[in-house]
């Protein structure tokens, strides 16, 4: 085994060993957007972390950030490995939240892996189909070899039906958009018990990847954020 394939291999099982998973990665390009490395030269390899359905919630939800009852403990809980990460690999640290501006990790998810926008805005993967999401990622200076690209297409292509845009009580996710404020607003009636304690029905009924469905726990955290975040939902729906 090489000097960078040990590397690599030490940084994957930390990553997976602190609760979160490698989402792919890629060599930037000046058009990706991602910022320079400490001394201003470009980044060689940009790494992508997040997880795939219920991958990070035990190591989350037994984390010191889920019980001390401080705002956004899932982000502060993404730094508080990712910065670790960064310092013993020597990398720069990024995330999808703490701005405006933000990082543009949409561009990035799908230069690493195959994702593309589904109906509902949300990523979707031809495996793990809407239960996955970004926590963060590492510029590192060296240019890793690259795999293969997977060739798998969006699974939205050839659905038929799309039931996930027949299902939503307030029609919230149509040709032109996704209607937040129609989206909360239902969150806070009675009506919507079902999305806000079991999540986004139509989420919920999409066919692809039902063995990565959230938990229930997962899924209660995810919309009570969602529903705190007001006016900032729709990132919240783009990082989980």
């Amino acid at each position: 085994m090489s000097r960078e394939t040990s590397i690599i291999a030490e940084l994957f099982a930390t990553v997976a060993g602190g609760g979160l998973l490698p989402r792919g990665y890629f060599h930037p390009e000046p058009e990706d957007g991602v910022p320079p490395m400490a001394g201003g030269e470009p980044a060689g390899t940009l790494l992508l972390l997040g997880h795939v359905g219920r991958s990070m919630w035990p190591a989350f939800s037994a984390s010191p950030e889920a019980a001390d009852g401080a705002p956004d403990p899932l982000d502060r809980w993404s730094r508080r490995l990712i910065d670790a990460l960064a310092r013993r690999f020597g990398g720069m640290a990024l995330y999808p939240f703490g701005g405006p501006p933000y990082l543009p990790f949409q561009r990035w998810a799908r230069r690493a892996e195959p994702v593309a926008p589904s109906p509902l805005g949300i990523f979707i993967h031809p495996e793990y189909g809407l239960w996955h999401g970004y926590r963060g990622a590492l510029a590192l200076a060296p240019r890793w070899p690259l795999a293969p690209v997977d060739p798998r297409p969006s699974p939205c292509l050839s659905c038929v039906g799309q039931p996930c845009l027949q299902i939503c009580p307030v029609d919230a996710f149509t040709a032109a958009g996704y209607a937040v404020e129609d989206c909360r607003a239902h969150l806070d009636r009675d009506a919507g018990t079902p999305c806000r304690d079991g999540g986004c029905l139509a989420r919920r009924v999409c066919p692809v990847g039902p063995d990565y469905v959230y938990d229930a726990a997962q899924i209660r955290f995810h919309m009570r954020a969602f529903h705190r975040a007001g006016r900032n939902a729709a990132t919240i729906v783009d990082k989980n």
